[in-house]
């Protein structure tokens, strides 16, 4: 008969499920022992706050306005005066009620939605936020366009370089229109044919250097952005795979699939030229001096016009942005779908509803085209309005410099030469309007990026790796839901498993005979309770060092696109193939595989295509033993056999 224990004090209770959520164990009354001296027998503001430093929590008392608690770091303490304390734990705005709030009862142990006013009487105002210390430091690294400045910081030297050649070009763009100045006032008045001669060779020299260092720009800056590139790939893959099961279990995989594909959207932009413009718009100052030497009036008709094209681009921005957070959410609708009917193709024939499934793909798809005409409407729309302002900057020019001429306040060398010069400011203007959709697109996909990065990881750091286990399981007081407002799928749970011991268990579908399984496999953390192997608390394990001693068959047996042999010595492919046969020949795997052409050099294509439901069944039996794990796990291994 499961044990029942008396449900912790409100304080003590929130601090033991802020720990676990942040992966760390708490004894509770270690913690009473420790630091309770309050008469209630709870904690007192003032203990939580040292308990939770001598668990590594990082907490903090912070007085939050209701108005302000979307933007808090959550799950998070309410403290309330009167002890009846509460974890928040997500905060939705919007609606007919103002808003959502789901809330963890510290003295019911249940969760609960309240709407705002509800909550605005519970609530005291006084919040208290915790941290991990051990991911401080990953959270001071959280993925947004700051990420990017510490890769500048590494590549500096290479980033100053071209900032040098950035400065001789814009050097030789502003000795050219001096040279035409000089043809059209001094060549072309006094007929100096010699002068002529020298301004031709001095322009094309200017001219061929002007094109190697340009292209020695955008090779040496491409160079760079690739190798950043390169880096956020690695980490973008590496920090996938560190995720919790829990991550992709409440996310659909197209919508997985299609964040990781905004990766192409940054990479564009790093190598593309937005970037080399910014460099080129910061020397627009000089120009700007030369010009105001030339005419102050023209100065000032080119000066009013960059207020405009910012004007221009604030105005379409907010616009532009919603459409295409629209476009990506149907794109990924999209990805989603078709991964679903690809996936499930085998389903989609036997139940013939291929019609079906082409009609709401149909649907689908046209929502995303015009979800993305309306971009490319209102990026043409952006485009045309930054030509018609350079359109009247060009009027406005040739207008009133043609007076200035008439009037003998400027030659017209000097107006050939202010003109081109001007052509210099606005040309790096008019590149950054034009990718401004660039920028907003990359913006939607560094905070598409950043669902992905910033999403806490099966933290390894603080983790101990323990010696060979020998395979004593116990669960003490577990209770478990998958969801903060779902039913409890295990509750006070207490069992005791010993090493050697074999154990089935039977139930009804729903009653949580796989989360056994990916409890002990550090899948999943209880919400209250503890899985112990050995004696060792798995929430102070290392999920890698368990994994590996732990042999497991799913229900669902998945193989990767590679050989039989391959996928038998999954976990460590250097393992010589007599063990491979041994492990075989054990899960009754080894008479059909030596009858494959190939026999275990068969690639088995993709999640084993190629193979039968029983036959990678045994492969993965196979998979399993191989390592001769002191925990052996089987969640309806032989359903198809």
């Amino acid at each position: 008969m499961a044990q029942t224990t008396p449900t912790p004090k409100p304080a003590l209770s929130a601090l033991i499920i802020l720990a676990h959520f942040h992966g760390i164990a708490a004894n509770p009354a270690d913690i009473m022992h420790r630091f309770s001296g309050s008469p209630n027998g709870d904690l007192s503001e003032t203990e939580w706050l040292l308990a939770a430093k001598q668990l590594e929590l990082k907490a903090k008392i912070v007085r939050q306005p209701l108005a302000r608690l979307h933007m808090a770091s959550l799950p998070a303490l309410v403290w309330c005066d009167d002890g009846q304390h509460f974890i928040l734990a997500k905060v939705e705005h919007g609606g007919a009620d103002g808003g959502k709030y789901l809330i963890q009862d510290l003295n019911t142990q249940q969760a609960i939605i309240l709407n705002s006013a509800e909550f605005a009487h519970r609530y005291s105002g006084k919040l208290i936020l915790v941290a991990s210390r051990a991911s401080i430091l990953g959270s001071l690294a959280k993925f947004d366009f700051t990420w990017f400045i510490p890769a500048v910081i590494k590549y500096r030297r290479i980033f100053l370089e071209v900032l040098l050649v950035s400065v001789v070009l814009q050097l030789f763009a502003l000795i050219t229109p001096l040279f035409f100045q000089v043809v059209m006032d001094k060549v072309l008045v006094h007929r100096g044919f010699s002068t002529l001669d020298v301004v031709a060779v001095a322009l094309l020299v200017v001219s061929l250097f002007e094109i190697v260092l340009g292209g020695l720009r955008t090779y040496i800056f491409a160079h760079t952005t690739s190798r950043i590139d390169v880096e956020l790939g690695a980490r973008l893959f590496r920090h996938l795979l560190a995720l919790p099961l829990a991550y992709f279990e409440t996310r659909r995989v197209g919508d997985t699939v299609a964040r990781v594909r905004e990766l192409e959207q940054i990479r564009n932009f790093l190598t593309g030229q937005a970037l080399t413009s910014v460099l080129d718009l910061a020397f627009s100052f000089i120009f700007l001096a030369v010009m105001w030497y030339y005419s102050s009036s023209l100065t000032l008709v080119v000066l009013a016009s960059l207020p405009a094209y910012a004007f221009w681009s604030a105005f379409i921005s907010p616009i532009l942005r919603t459409r295409l957070n629209d476009k990506f959410a149907r794109n990924a609708d999209n990805q989603s779908f078709l991964v679903e009917s690809i996936t499930a193709v085998g389903t989609v024939k036997a139940m013939a509803v291929e019609p079906q499934m082409t009609r709401k793909w149909d649907n689908q798809l046209a929502a995303y085209v015009a979800s993305g005409f309306k971009v490319t409407k209102l990026a043409v729309i952006g485009q045309q309005g930054v030509q018609l302002i350079q359109k009247l900057v060009t009027v406005a020019t040739l207008w009133i410099g043609a007076r200035l001429v008439i009037e003998g306040k400027l030659t017209v060398g000097q107006l050939i030469a202010f003109n081109m010069l001007s052509g210099q400011v606005a040309a790096p203007v008019i590149r950054l309007a034009q990718l401004w959709q660039d920028f907003q697109q990359v913006g939607i996909s560094v905070a598409r990026l950043g669902d992905i990065l910033n999403a806490p990881t099966e933290s390894t750091s603080s983790r101990l790796a323990l010696p060979d286990i020998r395979g004593d399981i116990v669960f003490e007081h577990v209770d478990f839901r998958y969801k903060a407002d779902g039913r409890l799928i295990l509750q006070d749970l207490n069992l005791a498993i010993r090493a050697g011991e074999v154990l089935g268990i039977v139930g009804r579908s729903g009653s949580g005979k796989s989360t056994l399984t990916k409890l002990v496999q550090r899948l999943y953390t209880p919400e209250n309770g503890r899985v112990l192997v050995d004696g060792n608390d798995l929430a102070l394990a290392d999920p890698a060092w368990l994994r590996r001693q732990v042999g497991v068959v799913l229900q669902e047996n998945v193989l990767l696109n590679r050989s039989i042999r391959d996928n038998i010595a999954l976990t460590d492919a250097g393992l010589p193939l007599e063990r491979i046969i041994q492990a075989a020949k054990l899960a009754g795997a080894h008479e059909f595989i030596m009858e494959l052409p190939e026999g275990y050099d068969t690639v088995v294509g993709e999640q084993g295509s190629g193979l039968s439901g029983g036959q990678r069944q045994r492969i993965a039996i196979a998979r399993a033993l191989i390592t001769n794990p002191r925990i052996l796990i089987f969640d309806e291994a032989t359903s198809a056999l």
